[in-house]
Order: C-alpha cells, then sequence, then structure tokens
C-alpha cells in the first residue's frame, strides 16, 4: 500500500512537471511567425510579416530627434547592402524622451527627406510598458523568443531575426547599423 502510494505521487509529479515543460517548450519554440498581432505601415496598410519568410529582420526602434537618429543613413545602406537577404523594419517610438512626437505623414517626409529612407517603416508604437505592442513582447521575453530577455532601453536598439523567423541576437543603440556585429548575422 505504502509502495502504490509512494508510486502514484511519483507519477503524479512526472506528469505535472512533463506537463509544465511540454507548454515552456512550446511557447520557447515559437517564431515570430506564430504570433497573433498587425501593424500598419505609416501609410496606413497592414504588414504582411508572412511574405519575409525567408529573409532575416533586423527590428529597430527609430526617433527623429535622437541622437542616434543620424543611423536612419546606416539602415538605409544595410537595406540597400543585403536586399535580397534582410528586411529592415523601423518602428517610431515616443517613449524615450518623447523623441519622436511626429504624425505619421510628418515621420515619412522627415525619414525621406533628411535620409533618402526606402526601408519599411511602420506606425508609431510602445515597445514598453503597459501598451507594449504584442512584437515587442515577443522580442524582449526570453519566455516568448527563446532567445533572451531583452528590454528596450532607448531608441535605435535592433532585433534580428532568422529567416525562420526566431530571435538571432539583439543590440543597444550605440551599435551602429552597419556593424561587423549584425552584418557577421547576415
Amino acid at each position: 500500500m505504502i509502495i502504490m502510494k509512494y508510486f502514484n505521487t511519483t507519477i503524479l509529479t512526472l506528469l505535472l512537471m512533463f506537463g509544465f515543460q511540454s507548454k515552456t517548450n512550446a511557447q520557447i519554440t515559437s517564431s515570430l511567425y506564430d504570433l497573433d498581432f498587425s501593424i500598419d505601415s505609416l501609410e496606413g496598410g497592414k504588414i504582411d510579416f508572412s511574405s519575409f519568410k525567408g529573409k532575416k529582420i533586423v527590428f529597430v526602434n527609430v526617433a527623429s530627434k535622437c541622437g542616434f537618429t543620424s543611423q536612419y543613413k546606416e539602415l538605409q545602406e544595410l537595406h540597400d547592402q543585403y536586399k535580397d537577404k534582410l528586411v529592415v523594419i523601423g518602428l517610431p517610438c515616443n517613449q524615450f524622451g518623447k523623441q519622436e512626437p511626429g504624425t505619421s505623414k510628418e515621420i515619412a517626409n522627415f525619414c525621406e527627406r533628411n535620409y533618402g529612407v526606402k526601408f519599411l517603416i511602420t506606425e508609431k508604437i510602445d515597445v514598453k510598458g503597459e501598451s507594449q505592442h504584442k512584437l515587442y513582447k515577443w522580442l524582449t521575453n526570453k519566455e516568448e523568443n527563446g532567445k533572451v530577455d531583452a528590454s528596450v532601453k532607448w531608441n535605435f536598439q535592433k532585433y534580428v531575426i532568422d529567416e525562420d523567423g526566431k530571435m538571432l541576437d539583439y543590440f543597444m543603440s550605440s551599435t551602429k547599423p552597419l556593424s561587423s556585429k549584425i552584418i557577421d548575422l547576415l
């Protein structure tokens, strides 16, 4: 009787552990393409992320009035040099020093006029806090992306995703877009 009770308790414990482990692994293995979210481009149309399968993606939160704003130039160069295997996506955010106060039209005009930006820019979003966009919940949370906890510290932080939508790495604002750290991942 005692052996049976011990056996049942052990089996139950193992099942609970296995069940928990399976759920955790399912979350960790999720790819960007498994997420249920949408985001608009600056022009207003929904972005179809599935069209980027097979290419790497660099997500970067951007702002027009930041000390790192000149990185738009290198982001455009990165886009131009690697456009066959890479998509650069800028995500305007006004959460750091209120450095992106503009409307979608103002942001688009600023990027084009000052840096000749042709890569994809999204609508303005929140990258942290209670209203954090679902994309950034995935990018910044190891339990979801399976790779790293990487909260956004400032404008122009970069996240690199592989061809299958899996997190590769992230880089702080001070890492320039054409840095060998980023290029080596491409």
